[in-house]
């Protein structure tokens, strides 16, 4: 319609003004009124539907990589950090819903209003539109030259909005830890620091995209004024009307206005492809955790054999972390295992529920390979409960629930009883529906730990690994809890990584790692007489001495 308007004003004018035909005049008024209210529906219809569509797709953008994120292993979550991935779900998705519209608007009706406009400035005079042909070229050759430069700024840009997130997020879940060191000053240095290289990156960027603006001016005003001395030439010598010339100049700025928004477009396409690639890296990540061609979805028992294991966190070329693990768990079992620091305690019980794959060697659980399983089903049958558990934000009770969405109130009782949680739980003032802070924040560490616990044994599963579980938990409570597992839950595996040998020496069995190897394997009295580390472990704890400086010597 926008098209069409000039090329019948043209005619309003040669014909109706210029020969005083009143009645065509008329006629061609309603005609134009009639296209102008016609432009007008569609341009709002296509802003609504343009708006719904981008809406729409940053949503499905968003949800797409969430669902994927909740797929990846342990090792993909190591490669993307955590600001990174909310950086990617929140201001990449909102870049590339911002372009998705201009394209949907700009980038259809740009190209189709420069050739339409092309079209009937050829059809009212071929010789005057060539002047196009020569501004068109220079403007989108010195568009690509600008833009080219443009985009591996927008790349650092965004990998420096990670580190912003990053730093925010620290900053914020460490608050306490800050201040008790006064270190406020340091942080707001190190926020000011990387902010001012977002600054300096988006400015040097923006001028360099500045300059798209003075180009195409100077191609829209050089056009206009040869269109205006050639066309007054034209019309003395009658080659051309004065409504032809009128209508030129608006094909004139109808073509260059197109090719302004088309640079728009490039603009903003710019920018968000840095997003779009960021987020087509999330898409396109797959776990390198699957099931195989025949999952197995029964686990038998809860046996557990390590099979001349190695493990790296960086693949078969990493340095390892465990080293030809040979280690037989029957079902049922209470294991304990001690090691120091980076002795790969807690690196040997993720392999169990395939967190990680194991580099080389096999786990078996119930006599079948781990790989074989479901994953579903293999991690329904591991409860893990780590040192640091994250609990969230809602009432006890939903927390608790995560290990089973349909627990009774009163299996979750028995969960907290046997967890030694119960009591502490009934003395909140709402009981189990007490409301807690993200991340628990408003229980201390022990409770926390003993909710942890709780929700794992809602589970009922035949494997329970718990990894340093109940380190801020005092010994007396960690007595009875260890006392309520072994008595009331017999026929569950129990793997417990723990650094005081008090919290394992009832135990049927227990492991000794140092450097990422077995040193030994028996009960309590048996490695008080074979195994070296072991005696310093529990003779240096015995005078109140430190538990790795015994394993270092």
């Amino acid at each position: 319609m926008e098209v069409i308007i000039p090329f019948l004003m043209a005619d309003l004018i040669d014909i109706g003004i210029d020969g005083g035909q009143v009645a065509y005049i008329w006629k061609m008024g309603g005609i134009l009124a009639a296209c102008a209210l016609m432009a007008l529906i569609c341009g709002v219809l296509s802003g609504s539907f343009s708006a719904f569509a981008s809406s729409g797709f940053a949503r499905n953008l968003r949800r797409e990589m969430y669902y994927n994120i909740q797929t990846f292993s342990f090792a993909a979550l190591d490669k993307f950090t955590t600001a990174s991935l909310i950086t990617r779900l929140t201001s990449d998705v909102t870049n590339v819903q911002m372009a998705f519209q201009m394209i949907l608007r700009m980038a259809v009706r740009s190209p189709l209003m420069l050739i339409l406009a092309f079209v009937m400035a050829f059809r009212v005079h071929a010789g005057l539109s060539l002047i196009f042909m020569g501004a068109i070229p220079l403007l989108a050759l010195g568009v690509y030259l600008i833009l080219g430069h443009v985009h591996p700024i927008f790349m650092r840009v965004f990998a420096t909005y990670d580190r912003l997130n990053k730093t925010v997020q620290e900053n914020v879940r460490g608050i306490r830890v800050v201040k008790s060191f006064v270190r406020e000053e340091h942080e707001k240095d190190k926020f000011n620091r990387i902010s001012q290289r977002i600054f300096a990156d988006f400015t040097q960027a923006e001028k360099r995209m500045a300059f798209t603006m003075p180009l195409m001016q100077i191609c829209m005003y050089a056009c206009m004024l040869l269109i205006a001395w050639i066309g007054a030439r034209l019309i003395v010598q009658g080659e051309m009307s004065t409504g032809q010339l009128m209508s030129m100049f608006t094909y004139a700025m109808q073509i260059l206005f197109s090719l302004m928004m088309l640079s728009m477009v490039f603009v903003m396409v710019v920018i968000s492809r840095a997003s779009a690639e960021r987020i087509a890296e999330v898409l396109r990540a797959e776990s390198d955790l699957a099931n195989g061609p025949d999952p197995v979805f029964s686990v038998p028992d809860g046996s557990i054999d390590f099979r001349g294991v190695d493990f790296s966190y960086a693949g078969p070329a990493g340095t390892l972390c465990l080293t030809n693990i040979e280690v037989s768990i029957a079902s049922g079992e209470t294991v304990g295992i001690l090691g120091g620091t980076g002795s790969g305690k807690t690196s040997l019980v993720q392999l169990i529920p395939r967190l990680y794959d194991a580099t080389a060697g096999t786990i078996e659980v119930g006599g079948i390979d781990v790989r074989a399983y479901d994953l579903k089903t293999l991690r329904d049958e591991v409860a893990v409960v780590l040192q640091k558990n994250e609990l969230f934000a809602g009432t006890v009770s939903e927390n608790l629930r995560w290990g089973s969405e349909n627990a009774t109130e009163e299996e979750i009782a028995l969960a907290c009883r046997r967890a030694q949680a119960d009591g502490f739980i009934r003395a909140m003032p709402s009981g189990y529906d007490t409301l807690l802070e993200q991340g628990g924040a408003n229980l201390s560490g022990g409770q926390k730990q003993r909710l942890c616990i709780a929700r794992a044994l809602l589970k009922k599963p035949k494997i329970l690994i718990l990894d340093d579980s109940t380190s801020a938990v005092d010994t007396r409570t960690d007595a009875s809890l260890r006392c309520a597992l072994r008595e009331e839950l017999p026929e569950m595996t129990k793997l417990i990584i723990a650094q005081r040998v008090a919290s394992v020496r009832d135990a049927d069995k227990i492991i000794v790692l140092d450097g990422g190897r077995v040193q030994a394997v028996g009960t309590h009295a048996e490695l008080l007489q074979t195994c070296r580390i072991y005696q310093e472990v529990y003779h240096s704890q015995q005078k109140g001495g430190d538990f790795d400086e015994a394993f270092e010597r």
